[in-house]
């Protein structure tokens, strides 16, 4: 497979500030990359983070089909859903899964499955609040890439590149208090996504 022979030949330089690969950080996560970054995250989760476990959320369409694909060859599942189709069942499914046990982590691309591209909806926070599960804010980050013409002008790798991976520190969004508070922590999450890209 293409995304395997291209990752075995990248270079990773991995800040990070939540401390995850040290174990520091306990309990399920939610994950939170953009969508033109998913390629290099999850070579990075399956090749730096082996002891968890992953779903990613991913539309119910052929796309969406393509990368559950991919992602089973990953070990990592998928939740079909958004929030065009079927989004009652896919956060139900979601909610479930975060609280089976420890370990287990949910890959969302809060500017999925059509953008926007690098704008975050809101749901991602709710489902944080809802869940008690923080956020991991993470952003990847490539020395040479070639873009495709897509919304998202995703991002493939070039062999041998060096891939620059951050994992900011863990948000909590318990206790969102209204409408105002929401959006405030909205914007603040965004703009740390978008840092870099």
């Amino acid at each position: 497979m293409m995304i395997r022979a291209v990752g075995w030949t990248l270079r990773w330089d991995i800040n990070d500030r939540a401390g995850v690969m040290d174990g520091s950080a306990k309990g399920s996560l939610i994950l939170a990359l953009w969508h033109n970054q998913i390629f290099g995250g999850v070579l990075f989760y399956t090749r730096k983070l082996k002891k968890r476990r992953a779903s990613v959320l991913t539309s119910p369409s052929r796309d969406g089909d393509l990368l559950a694909a991919v992602m089973s060859n990953f070990n990592v599942g998928a939740i079909r859903g958004s929030s065009n189709k079927r989004p009652v069942a896919a956060l139900r499914e979601m909610v479930s899964f975060l609280r089976e046990g420890v370990g287990k982590d949910m890959v969302i691309t809060p500017d999925g499955p059509r953008g926007p591209v690098y704008t975050l909806e809101s749901g991602l926070l709710k489902l944080s609040e809802w869940t008690k599960v923080p956020v991991l804010p993470m952003r990847v980050i490539y020395r040479k890439s070639i873009s495709l013409k897509t919304w998202d002008r995703f991002r493939i790798p070039l062999p041998f590149s060096r891939v620059h991976v951050v994992l900011e520190p863990l948000q909590s969004f318990e206790g969102l208090t209204d409408r105002e508070d929401v959006e405030v922590k909205r914007i603040a999450l965004e703009e740390l996504l978008k840092s870099g890209t």
